[in-house]
């Protein structure tokens, strides 16, 4: 059992359809058709949106996010419309609210891998594979690939685990020309990511995205290279053959694992409320992250 400790009840606004509750963004649907996406300050860990929030992480989550489209506009065009917000809504949704193009996703999560950790790492140790793809001899946790490698994903409902899956899986699913776009786009904009995180002193390991058609036309949707869907670590503190310190919710789930908790991760119990000082160094390396990728203070 896992999923939400405490789901919450969606705010209602006038003119906007309320569609869906997720891990951390409500989303709705205005009168024009298009989707206005909503990012909470709620985090999860080991399947469980926890009871406790994050003070300003869907906003360190919009802006970042929106720095990024603007990095990779050249590469692949992004789902956002306006940062503007619905007549109505609430004053706290302000810089946490997207207001995006309807598109058919695609239900597959584009997973890119240019360093051993997570997932690929407990596959590699037993078949020297990742989602069947064939890696050299030696590597160790945190070391880096020898090229970036498409490791796709399928898309798992709230409390569930997303699966690692082929690429021919993905071609089965989708066609083999859509599988064909998301491997490159989603290689691409790895790479440029990569690049602008190294020259700001991190490590992009791996990270996830998510795309959708309008018509053809394939496009960069959700949230993108932000903590809560990468692997992001401190260039000058790496070190191969360990776990690596990591601008995201380690500091939660150390704390969940830890005695002081007094949660059994293995148990069909919630985990408990996050403890002050989790929560405030929590919030400081979503903070830090934003600010040491954009280059500007977080205000």
């Amino acid at each position: 059992m896992s999923g939400f400790v405490e789901k919450p009840e969606p705010i209602q606004v006038p003119g906007l359809v309320h569609l869906h509750t997720g891990k951390v963004r409500e989303l709705y649907q205005n009168e024009a058709g298009d989707l206005v996406m909503v990012a909470s300050d709620r985090i999860s860990a080991y399947d469980w949106v926890l009871p406790t929030e994050i003070p300003d992480k869907g906003r360190v989550l919009t802006q970042l996010s929106l720095w990024w489209f603007d990095q990779l506009a050249d590469l692949v065009p992004s789902h956002v419309l306006s940062t503007e917000l619905p007549t109505g809504a609430p004053a706290d949704w302000a810089g946490r609210t997207l207001v995006c193009r309807s598109l058919q996703m695609v239900p597959v999560e584009c997973v890119a891998r240019g360093y051993l950790t997570g997932s690929g790492l407990v596959e590699y140790q037993q078949s020297r594979t990742v989602c069947g793809l064939a890696l050299p001899e030696g590597l160790v946790d945190g070391s880096e690939l020898p090229a970036p490698i498409f490791t796709p994903a399928t898309k798992a409902e709230v409390g569930e685990h997303d699966e690692n899956v082929s690429y021919e899986e993905v071609a089965r699913q989708v066609g083999a020309e859509t599988a064909a776009q998301l491997r490159q786009a989603t290689l691409a904009v790895y790479s440029r990511a990569r690049d602008i995180a190294r020259d700001r002193g991190i490590i992009l390991a791996d990270t996830k995205f998510e795309f959708g058609f309008a018509g053809d036309e394939l496009i960069l949707a959700d949230e993108v290279l932000t903590p809560d869907s990468s692997r992001f670590w401190p260039a000058d503190t790496w070190q191969p053959g360990r776990a690596q310190p990591s601008y995201d919710k380690q500091y939660v789930r150390d704390w969940l694992t830890s005695a002081e908790s007094g949660w059994d991760r293995k148990s069909e119990q919630p985990p408990p409320a996050l403890p002050e000082q989790v929560v405030t160094a929590t919030r400081a390396k979503y903070i830090e992250a934003y600010e040491r990728l954009t280059g500007t203070s977080w205000s």
